[in-house]
């Protein structure tokens, strides 16, 4: 008795342009997604915090503990970027206002750049990597060992106990080392040109007084605590949601410093443009 074999019919392969689309659809999805999940877990925790503080009931200790655990981790590395960020500025300002003849500019350019851009973004860069590091690694290791699980079995709200304190740590620490960056990158930008662009001090200050105001300095506080919140909440959302055990915490802490690095970036780009919209720069 012979059998016959039937052959399925085979389905036609897809073209590498819907492979494509399909592809950016899916990438396009899985990001709003975790947009969303990461915003849900921000706006819930600023609510519990603000409640807590209201009821006297914050985590003081936990969060002072999580700040001081935040600034030995990027207080040094701040100083180390903050240096060389603050020469480089006053080198390449020195030698195209050096050819103008107006080398007393030095003083409001540095200045102004490293108050504007450079603090709030090398704050953000250091808490979105050294800070989202920690974070993202430590949650991620108490995901995967389920004591994530055994808080909510045990009715402990895990976003209480431990997103909220590391929040109120961020916030505290961001406007901090953002003004030891702008402290350190102004002093060796001064230093540079008085040693080496033969600037006078005077007229360094002067044009620096001249050209900057407390609004610019407020402008870069706010800054870095945007970029503070954006790395706490992206930290905390990715290590919560580490599966799949230490390859999982790995791959939860990559792509909580690579997404606050990614986010800082842009929205550093957005803020500035409506700084200067709303805020343009007065002339001396």
């Amino acid at each position: 008795m012979s059998t016959v074999s039937v052959t399925p019919p085979s389905t036609p392969a897809e073209s590498p342009s819907a492979v494509l689309r399909r592809n950016f659809s899916d990438t396009v999805l899985s990001s709003l997604a975790t947009f969303g999940r990461a915003l849900r877990i921000g706006v819930r925790a600023t609510r519990i915090g603000i409640e807590d503080l209201v009821r006297l009931r914050f985590q003081v200790r936990e969060g002072l503990a999580q700040a001081w655990f935040l600034i030995k981790v990027t207080a040094i590395p701040s100083v180390l970027i903050a240096i060389p960020f603050g020469v480089i500025l006053s080198v390449q300002v020195g030698n195209i206002v050096s050819q103008l003849g107006a080398n007393s500019m030095i003083g409001a350019a540095g200045g102004l750049g490293v108050i504007k851009q450079g603090a709030p973004m090398a704050a953000g860069i250091l808490l979105g990597g050294a800070g989202a590091a920690a974070i993202a690694a430590d949650l991620g290791a108490r995901t995967v060992r389920e004591e994530v699980d055994a808080m909510r079995v045990m009715g402990v709200d895990p976003v209480q106990r431990l997103v909220v304190p590391r929040i109120a740590a961020m916030m505290l620490v961001a406007p901090l080392l953002n003004i030891l960056i702008i402290v350190v990158g102004i002093t060796a930008g001064f230093i540079v040109a008085v040693a080496a662009l033969d600037v006078t001090p005077g007229s360094y200050w002067d044009s620096f007084g001249a050209f900057t105001s407390s609004t610019d300095v407020w402008v870069s506080l706010v800054k870095s605590l945007l970029f503070g919140f954006l790395v706490v909440i992206i930290a905390c959302q990715r290590g919560l949601e580490a599966t799949g055990g230490p390859r999982g915490v790995a791959d939860g802490v990559n792509a909580a410093v690579v997404m606050s690095v990614a986010t800082i970036t842009a929205l550093n780009t957005v803020v500035t443009q409506l700084v200067t919209m709303f805020l343009p720069m007065r002339t001396a």
